[in-house]
C-alpha cells in the first residue's frame, strides 16, 4: 500500500474556517479501466529455466496481478474510486449486459466500487489459472483498437458519468495494431472522443524478447500527454517510454506495478490562483503538494449492532442546556472573548473580517539574491507552481521567462500569498526550480517555481546563550569525519522517499486487508527499510568510526582540561586582585556579603538545588564556587568529594549531565 500522497486538497483547512468555496478542494473521484491485451503473444510464457528467479508469468497474466494489487491498494487507500478490468481480443465477446456490438471484448470486472468480493473474485482468477483458460483465449483475427476505445467510451459514459478523473490504462505488446490506414484514422477519432469526454489513455507497452516495442509507430499519434483533473499539471510523458520487457526474470510484474503506480494517482491542483507581477499584470498559475505523508484516515463510521455493518450517516444537532430545544443554525452566533465579555458576531462580519486582507492572490512584492534566503526559513512545506492557461491566455510564456530570469539571475522573488478566502496572508519565497532528468532522459521534475513560507519572528526558537569557553572541532576531526560520510553516501547521492514506505503504515493497511478479505492475520510486520543496515555500516567504514571515536575523546579531554584551567586561572586572578582592592579601601564586609547572597539564595551549598546548580554552570559562574562548596553539595548526593578543584567541577558537570541539566 503506497504510504506517499500526491495532492490531497483541504486536510490542512483550519477548524474555524467556513463555506471555502475554491473548486479545488472538492474531492476528485478517479475512475480506473484497464484493457489487457490477450493476444497469443501476451499469453505465451517465457521458457523454463533453472533461475528460481526466472518469470513463469505471461504478460497478460503479469498485467492480471497488476491490477489485482493495484484493487488492492484502492479498497482501503481510495474507497470511492472506481475500478474495471477489460480483456480485448478474446474469442469470447462478454460485456455482462447482454451487449454484443463490442466484438471479442470481454468485461472481466465491470467498472464499479470494488468490493471485497470483487477482489476475492480476482484473486481466485489470479491464482488459479484454470479457471481463466476459458476466457484467456485469444481470437483469430483479434480485436480492433478502434473497438476497444469505443467500448470505452461506452462504459466511461454509462458508469462513471460524472467522474472528474477518467483513465483507460493500455496493456499490450502490439505496436501496430491495424491493418490500414483507415482502420489507424477510425482509431484516432475514437481516442480523440475519448478525450473530448475528459478522458485520458495511458500506455503500458511491454516489449517482447524478439520485437522491441516502437511507440512512434503507432500510439504516439494515439495517446496525449494530458491529465483528465487537470489539463496543466506538471506530469510530462516523454516521446521514448522505458517499456517493460518480457522474459527477464521477475522484472516484468515490477516494472508493470512501478509504471501504474505512477500513474494510479492524478495530479490534483491545491489551488488556482492569478500570479501578480506588477499592476494590471496577471497570470494564471495552479499549487501542487508534489509529496506529503500520509496517515491512518477513517474515511467513515460503521454501525455493527445489526445482523450486517452498514456505514452510518451522520448528522450534528444543537441543544439548548435548559430546555433541551433544538437551536437552529441562524440562531448562532460567533463569539469572542475580550476582557471577560463575549463579543458576538453576524456571519456576515465574521465573513468580512476573514477577508479583509482582499481576495487569494500571489503578489511580487520584490526581489532578493538567491544568497539572502537560508536554509532555517524552511518552516513548513512548499508548494509546487506551475503555469495555467485557464483564466490567462498566455499565462506560460510569461511564467517561463521569469523562471529562467530568476535562475540565472541568482535571485528569488518575495510574494504576498493568500492561499483561499478566510486563509491568513503570509509572507513566501519564490524560489524557482530547474528541470530534473533521469539516465536515459526522461523528465522526473518539470521547471516551475517552488513557493516557500517565511517564518515569521515568533515561529523562530530562541537559541540558548552559546557558551564562554565552546568545544571546537580539529582540522584532524574534519578528515576523519569526512571519510566516513563518503562511506556512507546513498546510491547516486540522491534520496527517494517513495523507497522507504512507513512501516508502520504498511502494518496496518495489511491487518486492514486481512479483515476485508478474509484472509489469515500476518505474523511478522512488512520489512522495515528505515532501519540502518548496520552490518553493512559496520563492513564499510567501523575501523574509521573507531579511529575517529578515539581522536574525538582525546579532543575533548584536552580542550575540557584547558578550559577548567582557563577557568580556574581566571577566577585566582579575580580573587586576588579583590583582596587587594579589600585592603587598599578597607572594605572587607561588602565583599563578604557578595559571596554569601549567592549561596545563601538557597540556603547554603549543601541545600543548593540541582536546577541553581545547573544555572550557575550554564553562566559560567561555577567555577567561583569554592572548593568547600563544590564538597558539600556532591556529598549532599552521594558523590565522591576527594581531589582537587578541577575534577570537582567534572564531576559536578558529569552529574549535571546525568540529570539532562
Amino acid at each position: 500500500m503506497a504510504d506517499v500522497q500526491d495532492n490531497r486538497p483541504g486536510e490542512e483547512e483550519e477548524e474555524e474556517e467556513e463555506e471555502v468555496d475554491d473548486s479545488s478542494y472538492k474531492t476528485i473521484k478517479d475512475a480506473v479501466l484497464f484493457a489487457i491485451d490477450v493476444s497469443p503473444s501476451m499469453l505465451e510464457k517465457p521458457p523454463k529455466s533453472e533461475d528460481k528467479k526466472a518469470e513463469h508469468d505471461s504478460p497478460t497474466s503479469a498485467a492480471l496481478k497488476c491490477a489485482y494489487q493495484l484493487m488492492q491498494q484502492r479498497i482501503i487507500s481510495n474507497p470511492n474510486d472506481m475500478m474495471g478490468i477489460l480483456l480485448f481480443g478474446t474469442e469470447k465477446t462478454d460485456l455482462q449486459d447482454g451487449d454484443s456490438t463490442f466484438q471479442h471484448c470481454y468485461l472481466l470486472a465491470d467498472l464499479d466500487v470494488p468490493s471485497a468480493q470483487d477482489v476475492k473474485r480476482l484473486r481466485d482468477l489470479v491464482n488459479n489459472e484454470e479457471d481463466t483458460e476459458g476466457i484467456l483465449k485469444p481470437a483469430k483475427e483479434g480485436a480492433s483498437i478502434a473497438t476497444v476505445l469505443f467500448c470505452a467510451n461506452t462504459i466511461f459514459t454509462t458508469k462513471a458519468p460524472n467522474f472528474s478523473s477518467r483513465r483507460l490504462f493500455l496493456v499490450t505488446d502490439n505496436d501496430y495494431p491495424v491493418k490500414l490506414k483507415a482502420d489507424k484514422d477510425t482509431a484516432v477519432t475514437r481516442a480523440r472522443d475519448l478525450y473530448d469526454l475528459g478522458c485520458t489513455i495511458d500506455l503500458f507497452p511491454i516489449s517482447q524478447p524478439d520485437h522491441s516495442f516502437d511507440r512512434s509507430r503507432f500510439y504516439d499519434d494515439l495517446v496525449y500527454p494530458t491529465s483528465p483533473s487537470d489539463p496543466d499539471a506538471p506530469v510530462a510523458i516523454p516521446t521514448t517510454t522505458n517499456v517493460a520487457k518480457s522474459g527477464e526474470g521477475i522484472s516484468l510484474l515490477k516494472q508493470l506495478i512501478s509504471s501504474i503506480n505512477s500513474k494510479a494517482t492524478p495530479r490534483r491542483a491545491l489551488f488556482t490562483l492569478p500570479l501578480e507581477l506588477g499592476p494590471d499584470l496577471r497570470i494564471g498559475v495552479k499549487g501542487y503538494i508534489l509529496i506529503k505523508r500520509q496517515e491512518h484516515v477513517k474515511s467513515c463510521y460503521v454501525w455493527v449492532g445489526g445482523e450486517k455493518p452498514q456505514i452510518v450517516n451522520s448528522s450534528t444537532t444543537h441543544m439548548a442546556d435548559d430546555t433541551a430545544r433544538t437551536v437552529e443554525k441562524t440562531e448562532l452566533r460567533k463569539a469572542y472573548k475580550f476582557g471577560g465579555d463575549a463579543i458576538t458576531f453576524t456571519p456576515d462580519e465574521i465573513t468580512k473580517i476573514r477577508q479583509c486582507f482582499g481576495d487569494p492572490v500571489i503578489r511580487i512584492v520584490g526581489f532578493k539574491p538567491r544568497s539572502s534566503l537560508p536554509i532555517w526559513t524552511n518552516t513548513n512545506k512548499s508548494t509546487f507552481l506551475y503555469p495555467s492557461e485557464a483564466d490567462y491566455i498566455g499565462s506560460t510564456r510569461v511564467f517561463s521567462a521569469l523562471q529562467q530570469k530568476l535562475t540565472t539571475s541568482h535571485k528569488i522573488g518575495l510574494v504576498w500569498f493568500i492561499a483561499r478566502r478566510n486563509a491568513a496572508p503570509i509572507l513566501a519565497a519564490l524560489l524557482p526550480g530547474t528541470e530534473q532528468t533521469n539516465e536515459v532522459g526522461d523528465q522526473t521534475m518539470p521547471p516551475g517555481f517552488w513557493l516557500v513560507p517565511l517564518p515569521f519572528a515568533d515561529d523562530l526558537r530562541q537559541f540558548p546563550a552559546p557558551p564562554e569557553h565552546p568545544l571546537q572541532t580539529t582540522d584532524a576531526l574534519r578528515d576523519k569525519m569526512k571519510i566516513i560520510i563518503e562511506q556512507l553516501q546513498l546510491p547516486k547521492a540522491v534520496y527517494d522517499p517513495s523507497k522507504y514506505p512507513n512501516p508502520d503504515l504498511q502494518w496496518f493497511y495489511r491487518i486492514l486487508q486481512a479483515l476485508a478479505l478474509d484472509e489469515d492475520i500476518p505474523d511478522q510486520p512488512p520489512t522495515d527499510k528505515t532501519v540502518p543496515r548496520f552490518r553493512l555500516i559496520d563492513k564499510r567504514c567501523a575501523e574509521y568510526i573507531e579511529d575517529y571515536g578515539a581522536e574525538f575523546t582525546m579532543a575533548l579531554d584536552k580542550q575540557r582540561h584547558s578550559a577548567l584551567a582557563h577557568r580556574a586561572k581566571h577566577v585566582s586572578q579575580k580573587r586576588a586582585g579583590g583582596a587587594a582592592a579589600e585592603a587598599e579601601h578597607r572594605k572587607p564586609a561588602k565583599r563578604v556579603k557578595k559571596e554569601v547572597n549567592v549561596k545563601d539564595e538557597e540556603g547554603g551549598a549543601e541545600t543548593m538545588t540541582d536546577q541553581r546548580m545547573a544555572d550557575l554552570n550554564n553562566s559560567g559562574q561555577i567555577s567561583k564556587q569554592t572548593v568547600a562548596d563544590l564538597r558539600l553539595w556532591l556529598g549532599a548526593r552521594g558523590q565522591s568529594t576527594g581531589g582537587k578543584k578541577a575534577e570537582l567541577l567534572e564531576r559536578v558537570q558529569g552529574y549535571l549531565e546525568e540529570k539532562g541539566l
